[in-house]
């Protein structure tokens, strides 16, 4: 089933006027809900919540002012469109000191009116995701586990699936797609939720030290070791250890920790006997650990013992619906820090959701902590963002950036070392063609030589939502 038609409360005196735009509006997908005046508009709305009102300013009785501060108090997230009469800027521009969303001058053009509600409309679905992860956060105490992506929901429900389990998990995905906060949400559905949750990052810590750090040691057991040390496996006792980065893992300590998942015990540096320690593994890693075995990186005995439930964070690019909801979410709060309170405008919403992310949520919360700083008004626009970050270099040994040109235009494509899944090329050639034709499906098709119900089809399949024109 397709998504709930936006509904339009519309209000103006003009019976032919209101009887001609309902039917346009009705005729571009809209459901419209028509009143005559403003005191039948604000039952109206009282009835039943609009996603959107459009009214007339100038009314006998109740007029558009009226019914404008009228929603406002019934609800302040609604945008209100108001329609004046050519000329009539002033009003207008009172309105929106009032709260309008927006104004549209008569005589009304059926294409800019359509876009203007669809923009309001995309604005109220962007505040009520905004305050559903407020919610969620304040709630959980901890950075938001956001899901209203279909690639995030079927992760979701494999997370449900197996967190009751107590075998191995494997987090694969891109660097900062999210994995620590797929570990945690495994970790609070789990039976162990109310023990320790305990992260390690294998590749931040020396090799020479890593041993120590997650199996600990006795005093004595090297130089320095002035105090025994229990360890991250230890620390974790009775709850959910977290190896990230287990790729990055020495060689010479995988054997040892295949034998601590193998005999459930940690024996610490310089110890005499193994302690027995009862805690569920979750891995994580960027890398292609399946490459790693070919190469002898990686163990294959022990990529069998942690891979025993893998599972796929998806990158930022296969989420876009979560786009706006985080990054407003990073915005406010450090806008919040700094004395500060910003909106978004649905153009820069746009060209967010455009932007590739190569750094995935990582990036995108750098780059609404820079535009909370730095943004020059209250409204958050497409100037205020940093300039389109070009795709980042690869991290060294993890591959190659390919460099073409399409059109006469520069184009990045990466090419990891572990490989490059064909359907997520097609994914970005579908998704490049339809950014530089603005969105425009037909021109689209065109582009990519395919007729545009196969470019439809496309769409539909990778699930690319950050478009609706043509």
């Amino acid at each position: 089933m397709g998504a709930e038609p936006v509904h339009v409360l519309f209000v103006d005196d003009d019976d032919a006027l209101r009887e001609i735009t309902t039917i346009q509006l009705g005729g571009a997908g809209f459901r419209v809900t028509a009143c005559g005046g403003g005191a039948e508009a604000i039952a109206a709305f009282e009835a039943e919540r609009a996603d959107v009102v459009l009214t007339d300013l100038k009314m006998p009785g109740v007029d558009g002012m009226q019914v404008l501060r009228a929603i406002r108090r019934l609800d302040d997230e609604v945008p209100v469109l108001v329609l004046t009469a050519f000329g009539s800027v002033d009003t207008a521009v009172a309105a929106m000191q009032a709260g309008a969303y927006d104004y549209i001058t008569k005589p009304v053009a059926r294409d800019a009116l359509v876009l203007k509600l669809r923009r309001a409309a995309q604005h109220r679905r962007v505040l009520r995701e905004n305050r559903s992860l407020r919610s969620q956060v304040e709630a959980s105490g901890s950075r938001p586990m956001l899901v209203v992506s279909d690639a995030m929901n079927r992760l979701m429900d494999q997370v449900r699936r197996v967190a009751g389990s107590d075998l191995p998990v494997l987090l694969s995905g891109e660097s900062g797609s999210g994995k620590e906060l797929v570990a945690r949400e495994l970790h609070r559905l789990s039976d162990r939720s109310k023990g320790p949750f305990v992260a390690v990052n294998c590749a931040a810590i020396p090799a020479e030290l890593l041993e120590a750090e997650l199996f600990g040691h006795t005093r004595g057991a090297f130089t320095g070791a002035q105090r025994a040390r229990e360890g991250r496996f230890r620390a974790a006792n009775g709850g959910t250890l977290l190896l990230d980065e287990i790729g990055d893992l020495p060689i010479e300590l995988q054997p040892k920790l295949l034998r601590v998942l193998q005999e459930r015990a940690v024996e610490p540096v310089g110890a005499e006997r193994p302690i027995p320690v009862d805690v569920r593994i979750i891995a994580a890693t960027h890398r292609e650990l399946g490459a790693e075995l070919q190469s002898g990186g990686f163990r294959e005995d022990l990529y069998y013992r942690l891979a025993v439930l893998p599972l796929r964070v998806p990158p930022l690019r296969e989420r876009r619906a979560a786009i706006v909801p985080l990054f407003e979410l990073f915005l406010n709060a450090q806008a919040r820090a700094a004395g500060r309170v910003l909106t978004l405008s649905v153009e820069a919403a746009d060209a967010l959701r455009r932007r590739r992310w190569p750094g995935n949520v990582r990036q995108l919360e750098n780059c609404a902590r820079r535009v909370a700083l730095l943004a020059a008004g209250p409204e958050v626009a497409v100037d205020d963002l940093p300039v389109a970050e070009e795709v980042a270099e690869p991290e060294a040994g993890q591959g190659t950036v390919l460099r073409v040109r399409l059109d006469s235009e520069p184009w990045e494509l990466s090419m990891p070392k572990g490989g490059l899944p064909l359907p997520d090329l097609e994914r970005r050639l579908v998704e490049e063609a339809i950014r530089i034709h603005g969105g425009n499906k037909s021109a689209a098709a065109r582009y990519l030589g395919v007729p545009r119900h196969v470019l439809l089809y496309r769409i539909e399949k990778y699930g690319i939502t950050s478009w609706d024109q043509d």
